[in-house]
């Protein structure tokens, strides 16, 4: 099943004219790739999938048919159009997770949190970082990703799922 992607536009720069493009966020073609990569395995489990050499054929498939997406998504890009930091640090929370619902889950936390900034203080707590945990002296984003990620595994509420603690967020106004 494929996401709807939400896309950003892109502008192409040609001799004549310029064009309008869209471009899936890196994210999603992460995603997209993942989910892609996992379908034979997925089917051979619902056992929906043929056995034997057939299953084998089938995997080679799914490779082919990743590799092949994965190249149509990606588009040539002016040399200024960088990911940013904030989208590097979004996908990195994304493979950590794993799955789109809870990653979705996770950045509209954060977003609410922090806005995904290192260095985001609250004014009125100890709470810091892009998760914004309490007396975090954590300064690298991707460990604070970690810590906030692992913070959400062990506390009893959240039973690990980022959905849960975005829905105590929504409740209570923290998590």
């Amino acid at each position: 099943m494929w996401i709807k992607p939400g896309r950003y536009a892109i502008k192409l720069s040609t001799r004549a004219k310029n064009l309008w493009t869209t471009r899936p966020s890196p994210v999603q073609v992460i995603h997209n790739l993942a989910l892609c990569l996992t379908m034979p395995v997925r089917l051979l489990r619902a056992g929906s999938a043929p056995k034997g050499d057939s299953a084998g054929k089938l995997r080679n498939l799914g490779v082919a048919l990743c590799l092949l997406l994965g190249c149509l998504s990606l588009q040539k890009v002016p040399a200024n159009a960088d990911i940013n930091a904030i989208d590097a640090y979004k996908i990195y929370a994304h493979i950590k997770i794993g799955s789109y619902k809870e990653f979705k889950c996770i950045e509209k936390l954060w977003t609410k949190e922090s806005n995904w900034r290192p260095k985001a203080k609250n004014p009125y707590s100890t709470a810091y970082g892009i998760p914004q945990l309490l007396k975090m002296k954590e300064t690298n984003p991707y460990k604070q990703i970690d810590l906030g990620l692992k913070y959400i595994a062990k506390h009893r509420l959240y039973k690990g799922s980022p959905c849960l603690a975005w829905a105590h967020y929504k409740k209570k106004g923290w998590y």
